[in-house]
């Protein structure tokens, strides 16, 4: 047993943890959608100063220039955040729409802009512009451009796969900005460790598409009552600290959670006896053949 760094008088402080409660965190990894992409938001702000203090063309155009500037933050962050979906998935469609590739150009044409305002001439705003987009590209790097795990897999079945793995991220994600108005770090981290059960399901559908249909019901009916579940009860908790409302939700994700540990074993337990089956019938064809195979291997 370990126990949780803080005191009874902790936000959460609640002495011994099992070891397995803190299974939320597993294979965990800090997004890189902040650091430099924050400096992104700051930068520009100067153009403020510089707005208010000059004519009122200048006026327009550095504020168009902070306009532009600002939307090519956002879109590098939405893009990291893209991305390092993207990654996590072992079968996942490129993004639709190129954010961090669109960042470097509005970032290029935003400088551009803000160049021209401060000298009146083409040739330092062009400057600005060029390098500004080539840097944004080098520091963030460009978009995932192909699809990813899709080699060898029907293109039927992938793309149920990825709708349904879509639809999935997105009843979690509901879950975890409804949890958010609940405000108690407990049931934050329970729900976290709830997340991480569902997403070992889904990464088992990804290996092996032919699961999806055997465990529709999970991804469909269970974790839409389970966002619709959470909702109700941060609309009720925040209100109202009600301890009989948050032990019934807790149990509920218990209850939910073993579910999908066990329907996920079980799928894998069918993964490796449709595995047994094949390798058995490739034996037996190969005998037929006259080619005998040591079957202690």
């Amino acid at each position: 047993m370990s126990k949780r760094f803080g005191s009874d008088f902790s936000p959460d402080g609640q002495g011994p943890i099992a070891e397995e409660d803190r299974g939320s965190f597993r294979g965990a990894t800090r997004t890189r959608a902040g650091g430099r992409v924050n400096l992104l938001f700051l930068a520009p702000l100067p153009l403020i100063w510089s707005a208010f203090t000059s004519s009122p063309t200048g006026l327009a155009l550095n504020l168009s220039a902070l306009g532009l500037l600002l939307l090519a933050a956002w879109l590098t962050r939405e893009g990291i955040l893209a991305q390092e979906q993207y990654e996590a998935r072992k079968v996942a469609r490129r993004p639709a729409l190129p954010r961090k590739i669109l960042g470097s150009l509005i970032t290029g044409v935003g400088l551009g802009i803000a160049g021209y305002a401060a000298s009146g001439g083409l040739g330092a705003p062009l400057i600005f512009a060029v390098l500004g987009t080539v840097l944004h590209g080098f520091a963030f790097g460009l978009d995932p451009m192909k699809d990813k795990g899709m080699e060898g897999i029907d293109q039927h079945q992938s793309d149920r796969v990825a709708r349904a793995v879509d639809k999935a991220e997105n009843y979690l994600t509901a879950m975890s900005d409804a949890i958010k108005r609940a405000g108690d770090r407990s049931v934050e981290a329970r729900v976290e460790r709830f997340q991480t059960s569902v997403r070992e399901m889904l990464r088992t559908i990804e290996n092996d598409p032919r699961d999806l249909t055997s465990a529709r019901k999970f991804l469909t009916v269970y974790l839409r009552g389970a966002r619709d579940a959470t909702i109700k009860f941060a609309d009720i908790y925040g209100r109202k600290r009600d301890a009989s409302a948050k032990s019934d939700y807790m149990m509920l994700l218990t209850d939910l959670e073993e579910g999908f540990v066990a329907k996920t074993a079980k799928l894998l337990d069918d993964n490796n006896s449709d595995l047994e089956i094949e390798i058995s019938v490739l034996r037996d064809r190969l005998q037929q053949e006259g080619i005998h195979l040591n079957t202690n291997l």
